[in-house]
């Protein structure tokens, strides 16, 4: 009986140590909500290094259409352009969410189910913005294609 109650504190213990994968590959996407613009790529390596950039412009003066595909160009514009310089950096990662080492916010989260990550933007003190993203095997010059 002991035996059998130490295998199984054994394997529980293991399952709690174990580290969980995180998911490879390359994500995208895009909010606009008026007055707020925001296009995403995230890019995950095999050795769970991530690398994240979403510009953004926020309260901006949209009084048309054209200034809406104006907005989104620009923020485009900024996510292309810099993404070179995006370093990989480390991510605490437990099977689903993404959190900073150590941290407790979420940074993204994962359904692999659907292999879509959530991106989590914190503008200022507002309550944080999901942006869905979708899985793409080379990221595009326009983050708002569905």
């Amino acid at each position: 009986m002991r035996q059998i109650v130490a295998l199984l504190f054994g394997t529980i213990l293991l399952a709690a140590c174990t580290k969980a994968t995180p998911p490879q590959g390359r994500w995208e996407g895009a909010y606009d909500a008026g007055q707020v613009f925001v296009a995403a790529r995230v890019e995950i390596a095999s050795a769970g290094q991530v690398r994240i950039s979403a510009p953004d412009v926020t309260d901006a003066g949209v009084a048309s259409e054209d200034d809406r595909i104006q907005m989104r160009e620009n923020v485009s514009a900024r996510l292309a352009g810099g993404w070179g310089d995006v370093a990989p950096r480390p991510m605490d990662f437990d099977g689903t969410t993404f959190r900073k080492p150590g941290g407790i916010a979420p940074q993204m989260d994962y359904d692999p189910a659907t292999r879509r990550l959530t991106l989590y933007v914190y503008l200022g003190t507002r309550p944080p913005l999901l942006i869905p993203l979708r899985p793409v095997s080379q990221f595009s010059d326009n983050p708002w294609t569905r």
